[in-house]
């Protein structure tokens, strides 16, 4: 390591759930600072998914997120002028931040009217192990399982 690592700051959970990975949700979606539109927004997609689905919205939120986390990744590696895709686990905190990386952007890029409706509809896609963002982290393994022949090349 080359310089000292950053101190994990302590999150603030969520005022209206008192959850921290909905509070982490919420500032990944957020732009420019504007965090009233940004919980407005995910808190209505839970109501939606509550309405869509009949389910609690905060655990079918919660089985998405942890649908879409991946286990596995590839990073490159150089090795003697060659770089090398070397398949690596991730950190805890990389998995959750990766899968609401991938949920809000795939939500973005959806076509429904609202962002609320579209975050529903990827939310819910995922909690049923469908969806973009699915089909994001099933390529991410498979291009770990490819280079498994690179494994050995890991030092991270």
């Amino acid at each position: 390591m080359r310089r000292k690592s950053a101190i994990k700051r302590v999150r603030v959970p969520d005022p209206k759930y008192n959850d921290v990975l909905i509070a982490q949700f919420i500032s990944f979606l957020m732009y420019d600072g504007k965090k009233a539109i940004a919980q407005r927004l995910v808190y209505d997609a839970i109501d939606a998914i509550e309405k869509k689905t009949g389910q609690n919205g905060l655990e079918l939120m919660k089985k998405a997120i942890y649908n879409v986390a991946p286990a596995v990744e590839v990073r490159s590696r150089r090795v003697g002028g060659a770089t090398y895709q070397v398949p690596t686990e991730v950190r805890p905190e990389r998995r959750t931040a990766l899968a609401l990386r991938w949920l809000i952007g795939y939500s973005r890029a959806r076509g429904e009217k609202s962002m609320a409706e579209r975050l529903a509809s990827e939310l819910i896609a995922a909690g049923n192990n469908e969806g973009s963002t699915i089909k994001k982290r099933d390529d991410t393994h498979r291009m770990a399982e490819a280079n498994k022949a690179f494994a050995h090349f890991s030092r991270f």
